[in-house]
């Protein structure tokens, strides 16, 4: 990519980093860093405002709002359980965002396969990049998530920390984050593997990564809603107390095909749901 294209790259960054910043913080306290710093700190303060409030407003529709509708009220979880999640999820904060921030740069550079605008490929070109981008991401995070169980050393040092939320009054939106850091980083990596495998339009890469802290949030939330081949809350829940079932993450196809599925419908711990 000639120095022209990639300059498309870093102006869309600068562009977000401003509206971000400026709107959060005085310009004197985030003018004078570089470029990159300046993007770690807008992932951050995006990210944790959109954990936060996303977190803060679904906990509160289902377990006030909607009080014993969508889950029992022994399957409400403490706000005690809540706030050591919250915690957890804001002490890796920083480093999760590390992840996007180094795409980024990779992308400003031009090491990766990302383009700038949907004209480049045309609209069938990027829904077709797209679907092939959502299927990669699937099976790496699929493996991943696996591994993280299956190699001893990494589910002690790494993945423990999330499963200690292990039944359902554990269990809550604020959960979907709390992670040990490195251990959310390896989840989150099929994502940035993908930018030099498959053409991705990169503001859509961005919106994904973004996505994803409200889709942990949803599955984490116990509400017994199936639309097939969503891996929805039920089928994660079942994964958080057999521990060997339901790695997938937005659909339910890989443990389908790997012999890893556990449906909410045959699970007597899912009829309670």
């Amino acid at each position: 990519m000639g120095d022209d294209y990639l300059q498309l790259f870093v102006d869309e960054t600068t562009f977000y980093n401003r509206i971000v910043l400026r709107f959060l913080l005085p310009s004197s306290l985030w003018e004078p860093l570089p470029h990159v710093l300046q993007t770690w700190l807008r992932n951050y303060l995006a990210g944790s405002l959109l954990y936060l409030i996303s977190g803060f407003l679904w906990c509160f529709y289902i377990y006030y709002y909607k009080r014993h509708v969508y889950v029992p009220k022994d399957a409400i979880p403490s706000r005690k359980a809540m706030l050591l999640q919250i915690y957890v999820a804001m002490k890796s904060m920083p480093w999760y965002c590390a992840l996007p921030t180094l795409s980024e740069y990779m992308v400003e550079n031009g090491w990766t396969k990302c383009f700038s605008r949907v004209s480049d490929v045309g609209w069938l070109g990027y829904l077709v990049y797209l679907a092939v981008y959502l299927v990669f991401v699937e099976f790496g995070i699929y493996w991943m998530h696996r591994e993280l169980h299956d190699i001893k050393f990494l589910y002690k040092h790494l993945h423990a920390t999330h499963h200690i939320y292990n039944k359902q009054n554990t269990l809550s939106p604020f959960a979907g984050l709390a992670f040990h850091p490195l251990d959310g980083i390896l989840q989150a990596v099929p994502h940035v593997i993908a930018l030099f495998i498959i053409p991705t339009h990169f503001t859509t890469h961005i919106g994904l990564l973004f996505l994803e802290a409200i889709w942990t949030a949803n599955i984490h939330d116990c509400i017994n809603g199936k639309l097939w081949p969503v891996m929805g809350a039920a089928y994660h829940t079942i994964h958080h107390t057999t521990y060997r079932h339901n790695y997938g993450h937005y659909t339910i196809w890989m443990d389908w095909m790997h012999g890893t599925l556990r449906d909410p419908i045959d699970d007597v711990g899912g009829k309670t749901m």
